[in-house]
């Protein structure tokens, strides 16, 4: 499965959870996304954190990714996922991103696939694409981690925003100075 293969080429970061899907064609994944490697910190070839990561990312992939979420610090990072990542995104894969500097939510398409950014300078990317998708924590009630996913993606296929469309172009440059004050726990 590509989770896998993210996993032993040191793509994910943070892991909070990797697991099957309940049916088993796909896998579930909650954490950090890495978008540019840490360089090598010894002489046994250990690196250091990444430079820069899809924060809180949540994924259901198989051998495509099915669902893509999570938090960019900046709108410039987009490019770095789409370079690293858009080669395996799948026809109709399905994608949010929180972006701390946007200045407006935009709809983006990219290589056939939309991207709806939205901006966030502070909060959990899980808890907003909830809010966003009308879900509430009753609608997981139940279900394993990757369940939960599924649940999400589900909701997903069916979501229709109101968001302006824009070129990447367009996109990259609807920006501010916002930056997130705190992350993680303090």
């Amino acid at each position: 499965m590509l989770l896998n293969t993210y996993k032993e080429s040191g793509l994910l970061f943070y892991i909070n959870f990797l697991e099957a899907s309940e049916d088993g064609s796909a896998s579930a994944y909650r954490g950090d996304l890495v978008l540019v490697p840490g360089e090598v910190g010894d002489d046994k070839g250990h690196t250091k954190p990444p430079k820069e990561v899809l924060r809180e990312a949540v994924i259901l992939a198989g051998d495509k990714i099915d669902m893509l979420m999570g938090s960019l610090d900046k709108m410039a990072s987009l490019p770095l996922l789409l370079e690293r990542y858009a080669d395996d995104f799948s026809a109709d894969m399905k994608c949010i991103l929180f972006v701390v500097n946007l200045t407006n939510p935009v709809q983006v398409e990219v290589n056939g696939v939309n991207l709806i950014l939205i901006p966030l300078v502070q909060g959990v990317p899980w808890n907003e694409a909830m809010e966003e998708l009308a879900l509430e924590k009753s609608d997981f009630k139940g279900q394993s981690k990757s369940g939960k996913l599924e649940t999400m993606y589900s909701e997903l296929k069916s979501y229709r925003p109101k968001y302006p469309s824009a070129t990447l172009e367009e996109a990259l440059s609807f920006t501010n100075n916002a930056v997130r004050e705190i992350h993680g726990a303090v």
